[in-house]
């Protein structure tokens, strides 16, 4: 079970990572409060969608492999990333709105629960020895 939800999410990163790749105007226009952040930038944009096909493909592969460092790669940059968005909530006020909604289900929590899964992989490793 843990294997699939690691896999399953890290194949969700690498299929964002290509959409925002793909459709750099797609993803900047469609995600809220993107555009508070800046004008667009399609280099910095892809840069994101390239973080996030490397962050899923490690992830992926590590829960498949059940390999806890790899899979811990993985979700290095995308739960740098959401403590990113606390900051940034956090220098909003702590505004409970669709911001942060879209932010809470999609930024901060896929890395957390990431985190905590791999976390359990490990330990199932560990018993299996």
């Amino acid at each position: 079970m843990i294997r699939a939800l690691l896999v399953g999410l890290g194949v969700i990163w690498v299929m964002t990572g290509v959409y925002i790749f793909v459709d750099p105007m797609g993803f900047y226009e469609a995600v809220p409060g993107l555009q508070l952040m800046g004008p667009f930038n399609i280099h910095f944009i892809r840069d994101i969608g390239l973080a996030f096909i490397a962050s899923g493909g490690a992830l992926a592969w590590g829960g498949f492999a059940e390999a806890r460092a790899l899979a811990l790669a993985g979700i290095a940059w995308p739960f740098l990333h959401a403590l990113f968005h606390i900051q940034i909530w956090s220098h909003r006020g702590f505004p409970f709105d669709s911001i942060f909604a879209f932010d809470l289900f999609a930024v901060i929590g896929p890395p957390a629960f990431a985190l905590l899964a791999v976390l359990k992989l490990g330990r199932t490793q560990d018993s299996k020895r």
